[in-house]
């Protein structure tokens, strides 16, 4: 059926009934009704004047900091409060959200990083177990554009960004698969799309293998180490997080790190 004429529909339980267990300390999107007057659409997005505008907020914090740490930190905060309702409608409800850029609103935070989410609807039914097309609203109408507007303005790899996006979709899929909710067939969909080398047009996934679990040499707990940095070190604020793949790195690493990141 067309996009434009698929109809929301009403659904028990609730996305908000959903928070409980290990989304207990999470806070469900406001869903429907008229937005917060605070909110505002994340399609403004799409001008750049608006997206250096809103990051130029969020960047006050860290007065000379490095524009790329500083953008990757603030995509953080948005892929963490993005991920969290659209995997949790997708895994334990069946169910895709209106996330697109054109169709979600935001609300900030007063250090200009994103809060909390409004959504229009509970989001219209999922039947596909094919992973690309369970997350296509997610990859291709939001993060993808909104991506390549952040390494543009930043001056950071595309492949940062999309680094801390599946960061998060590992670790919220993660999670989620001890929900007493959770679809098992969903669940195996959301794993394959971090396991896919390539997507279905042949090109390379963005999403693969995002992080990695291994025993170190003589330890006995697994330890998880994304892929990429997120270059949050480079501020001042900051060291390297407990997952970084620069920890433990000599100050030599470090630098050539700092300098392949763009």
């Amino acid at each position: 059926m067309p996009s434009a004429l698929r109809q929301p529909q009403l659904f028990e339980p609730s996305l908000a009934a959903c928070y409980t267990g290990p989304l207990a300390n999470f806070t469900p999107p406001l869903i429907g009704g008229a937005p917060p007057l605070e909110a505002f659409k994340t399609a403004r997005w799409r001008n750049t004047d608006w997206l250096k505008a809103d990051l130029a907020h969020f960047a006050a914090q860290y007065p000379g900091g490095d524009q790329r740490a500083v953008v990757s930190l603030w995509s953080k905060w948005h892929f963490s409060a993005l991920t969290v309702p659209t995997l949790t409608a997708n895994l334990l409800l069946n169910r895709d959200l209106p996330v697109g850029l054109d169709d979600m609103q935001v609300i900030f935070n007063d250090k200009g990083a994103t809060s909390r989410l409004w959504l229009s609807h509970e989001g219209t039914p999922l039947t596909t177990q094919d992973p690309f097309e369970r997350f296509a609203t997610l990859i291709e109408q939001h993060w993808a554009p909104l991506i390549e507007q952040l390494a543009a303005i930043s001056g950071a790899a595309q492949r940062v960004f999309w680094s801390n996006a599946g960061g998060y979709v590992d670790y919220y899929v993660s999670a989620l698969a001890e929900h007493p909710l959770v679809n098992g067939g969903a669940l195996e969909a959301a794993k394959a799309l971090l396991e896919a080398r390539n997507l279905p047009n042949g090109k390379r996934n963005p999403l693969f293998q995002p992080v990695r679990y291994f025993t170190p040499k003589g330890g006995e707990e697994v330890k998880r180490v994304r892929k990429l940095c997120c270059l949050r070190y480079l501020l001042d604020e900051f060291d390297t997080c407990g997952t970084c793949p620069l920890e433990g790195c000599d100050l030599e690493a470090r630098k050539r790190a700092k300098q392949a990141a763009g």
